[in-house]
């Protein structure tokens, strides 16, 4: 049974979750028909309760006993009011929680009778009021933030709540039977909303701002939109309604108040006048009502630049110094206009705007520092003109249409050039000066003059000299008074046609002021030198030549210049004519050609050459290799001159298709006598003694290979071991060391010392071994015998045979002995019975001559 009485229709309405001050789906059903509006009211009237509809409610209500039918319609066992807590709650006491009134406002008798018929609890139709229905509450906070009483189903608010950290909060509630402890009502969820409260003020995060806006805007400009953030709710009540004011920054700006967009309020704001403005913004929430809170920031203005203000030179006259001596295109002085805007906008340029001063100077624009730098463009001269004036004029170069109303931008002032008096050097009346002098001319010929001036009005002195240098001074001179250069002595074209000089003009009153100017002297030509033809290398005769064929064509050279270098060739007139060459003059005679023909043979032509020809045909290189042709030449000038030369000629075989005359190879080789086959023979020989150097080569390369005596142990067999070393007399005991024959084996059981050979002798009775040199044939036969045997007893010797050469010269040679062992007159005091102690080597000479002592006593 619904306890509380009211219709259902009017219970969903209030547990309608509503965030707004307003909720309007409270009125939801007064706009239902007035046929839903008497069934509730029959309702009412009998007790019965009606189903709730289940869109009106938000209730969730769990089946106990699973084996009811689903399709049943549950009945409604809750009796919910919606639930708020304000937060920020400092009272003594907990909050208890209840229904939001604010929404309520237009009818406050009939909340005053809600409140009292619908208490602030939780209740179940099933709790008769006797205290056996036990509420228990669950979910976020429930506890520790939120309190129920058991037996009414009051919940309370323990804490003060910020709505800004957490909203809302969800819990669970049911009814068990306080005896039994049997579920009378299942589990349902609701929300606990925190209801917001007026207690963050506006604030600008990324405060304070800078904004800038061009100078000489007009009123209304948007200059910056400033936004602030207010943390209460915004979608109850007007605690997060904000309203934007100005507090500082009037007149020049206002702000919107519901967008927060600052715009100008004055127009023709100057920068040059105030270029920063400091304005300060308010934000206040309530809808700017009293009592609601507000925050503040600043925003920083800046007027930006435009081209507002033309250049103006500080003067309308300056006046310049400027020396006479000031070299063209150097910089005589500097002007500037000032401009008051920034950057681009104070560019500039000048000009000179007439054309006298034009003419004279220059300006260009200096643009880091917007400077006017005039240079000179000529010469200046104090004695002309002591004064220029010049017109100049400081434009700005980037113009803005929007405020041509404000110009013209330019300026202009005047500048006047005073011209300085400077005593100058002397200055020559020509910028470089050309002279000429014959060679071979005598030691002090007049060459040439120079003048200079002093252009001061004072017309000082002028002194001349040669600049010293390589070779100037030594070759001419000059007069200091005059300036006339002369030589010093005598010049040769030939080494040097031109010289360069520089000479120096100074005021005798000053000699410090000085100016130079360059002199070239040109040496000119005389005859005075003898043509020639160069005979270096030889002439070509081919052997198939014909009279008359031209051999080849040749040249004269001749020092002097082309003017003298007419060359006319002959041959000797006082030699007998040449019967196998003549020449051919190619040259034009001209006057000459008559006196010329008279001394010998001479023909005209026009290239300054002579061509030699064949007199006859026949040529052999056999009879005759070389011929001599002796040639005169004259030149053209004045006096004549002429040399001979003599021309060598080569006859020989030439190559065919040649172009030019050339021997061919073989020809070289005929020259010296030789034939073909005799050629061929001495090409073999060569060939064969290369051939028998190589093979001896090789032998003596493969001789140089010694083979070892035993390759292995094996290999045993007679060998036949041949020494071409010559020894070294009876006393040299290491000319050869037999143990390299020796049985590697058996020398390692028995090593014989050097000495054996002269103990195996004196054991078997040597004395008898030691012959004279006058031994017969049989005692070297005995030797031999004995060396066999000592061979044959040596057991620590290879185990092959070996060949033992002894040398003997024998008798009968023409010559005679050269041993000193034959001298019977020789005389020794050397006591022989001492020699046994000096070595085996030693004892077997002991007892040769020992031996010869005793023939002559016999």
């Amino acid at each position: 049974m619904n306890v509380s009485g009211k219709c259902p229709i009017a219970s969903s309405e209030s547990s309608v979750d509503s965030g707004s001050p307003v909720n309007h789906h409270i009125w939801l059903p007064f706009c239902i028909s007035p046929l839903l509006l008497c069934l509730c009211m029959l309702q009412r009237s009998h007790g019965t309760p009606s189903p709730p509809s289940p869109t009106l409610t938000h209730n969730r209500t769990k089946l106990l006993d699973g084996n009811k039918d689903s399709h049943q319609r549950p009945k409604r066992g809750w009796i919910w009011n919606q639930f708020f807590v304000l937060e920020e709650h400092i009272g003594p006491e907990a909050q208890y929680v209840g229904k939001d009134l604010a929404g309520e406002q237009e009818d406050t008798q009939q909340d005053e009778r809600d409140e009292h018929e619908h208490p602030r609890r939780l209740h179940s139709n099933s709790d008769k009021g006797d205290g056996s229905v036990q509420y228990l509450l669950s979910g976020e906070g429930a506890g520790t933030i939120f309190t129920i009483n058991k037996l009414s189903g009051d919940i309370h608010a323990t804490q003060s709540l910020d709505r800004e950290k957490k909203s809302h909060y969800v819990l669970h509630a049911r009814a068990v039977d306080r005896f039994t402890n049997r579920v009378v009502e299942p589990e349902s969820e609701f929300i606990i909303k925190v209801q917001d409260v007026n207690d963050n003020a506006p604030k600008f995060p990324d405060g304070p701002f800078s904004a800038s806006v061009p100078e000489m805007a007009d009123i209304g400009t948007s200059v910056f939109q400033i936004t602030a953030t207010d943390a209460d709710d915004p979608t109850y009540g007007n605690s997060a309604k904000i309203v934007y004011s100005i507090l500082q920054g009037q007149p020049f700006f206002t702000v919107d108040p519901k967008t927060g967009v600052i715009r100008t309020a004055l127009p023709n704001m100057d920068r040059e006048t105030q270029e920063m403005y400091s304005v300060i913004i308010q934000a206040k929430d309530m809808a700017g009502s009293v009592g609601g809170l507000s925050g503040s920031t600043t925003v920083n203005v800046s007027l930006s630049d435009v081209n507002d203000n033309p250049p103006r030179f500080p003067q309308k006259n300056y006046q310049l110094y400027v020396p006479e001596s000031a070299q063209v295109g150097r910089v005589v002085g500097k002007i500037k206009a000032n401009d008051e805007d920034l950057g681009i906008n104070a560019e500039m340029m000048y000009r000179i705007t007439n054309e006298e001063g034009a003419a004279m100077f220059s300006i260009s624009t200096d643009s880091d520092k917007k400077e006017g730098i005039i240079s000179l463009r000529k010469p200046l001269d104090y004695e002309n003109r002591k004064a220029y004036s010049l017109n100049i004029e400081g434009l700005n170069t980037h113009l803005d249409p929007r405020f041509s109303y404000l110009g013209p931008f330019k300026d202009t002032t005047m500048l006047k050039l005073i011209i300085g008096d400077v005593d100058e050097a002397p200055v020559f009346t020509m910028d470089y000066y050309i002279m000429d002098v014959y060679e071979n001319a005598p030691a002090g010929t007049e060459v040439g003059s120079v003048t200079a001036q002093d252009p001061d009005s004072t017309g000082s002195k002028v002194s001349y000299t040669i600049e010293p240098n390589a070779e100037g001074d030594s070759l001419f001179s000059i007069d200091p008074d005059s300036g006339l250069v002369s030589t010093s002595r005598s010049l040769d074209r030939e080494q040097a046609a031109w010289h360069n000089i520089t000479v120096v003009a100074s005021e005798m009153d000053n000699p410090n002021l000085v100016s130079y100017v360059p002199v070239t002297v040109q040496v000119l030509d005389v005859n005075d030198n003898a043509p020639f033809v160069a005979s270096d290398s030889s002439l070509v005769v081919c052997e198939s030549f014909k009279a008359g064929q031209v051999i080849q064509t040749i040249r004269a050279t001749d020092k002097d210049n082309f003017a003298n270098g007419r060359f006319t060739f002959a041959l000797p007139k006082d030699l007998p004519a040449n019967p196998n060459f003549t020449v051919k003059d190619n040259e034009a005679c001209l006057s000459l050609c008559d006196s010329v023909r008279q001394v010998g043979r001479v023909s005209k032509g026009e290239d300054s050459s002579v061509s030699v020809l064949a007199h006859r045909q026949g040529f052999n290189q056999a009879e005759q290799e070389f011929f001599h042709l002796p040639v005169v030449v004259w030149d053209g000038g004045e006096p004549l001159l002429s040399s001979t030369s003599t021309l060598t000629l080569q006859v020989c075989p030439c190559q065919r298709g040649a172009k030019i005359p050339v021997c061919r190879a073989q020809a070289f080789l005929s020259s010296a006598g030789l034939s073909t086959g005799a050629l061929i023979a001495i090409l073999l020989c060569v060939l064969i003694l290369l051939a028998i150097l190589v093979l001896f080569v090789t032998l003596r390369s493969k001789k140089s290979k010694k083979e070892p005596l035993i390759i292995s142990a094996e290999d045993i067999r007679e060998n036949v071991v041949t020494y071409d070393d010559e020894g070294g007399g009876e006393e040299d005991t290491e000319a050869f060391d037999i143990a390299a024959l020796r049985n590697p084996a058996a020398a390692e059981e028995m090593r014989l010392r050097k000495d054996l050979r002269s103990e195996v002798w004196r054991m078997m009775g040597t004395e008898t071994l030691s012959p004279s040199l006058a031994l017969p044939d049989e005692d070297i036969h005995e030797v031999i015998k004995l060396k066999v045997v000592e061979a044959d007893r040596d057991t620590s010797g290879p185990p092959y045979d070996s060949l033992q050469t002894y040398a003997y010269e024998g008798r009968g040679s023409p010559s005679g002995s050269i041993s000193s062992l034959e001298l019977a007159e020789l005389q020794t005091e050397l006591d022989l019975s001492e020699v046994d102690s000096w070595g085996p080597a030693v004892q077997i000479l002991s007892r040769v001559f020992q031996q010869k002592d005793k023939q002559p006593s016999s």
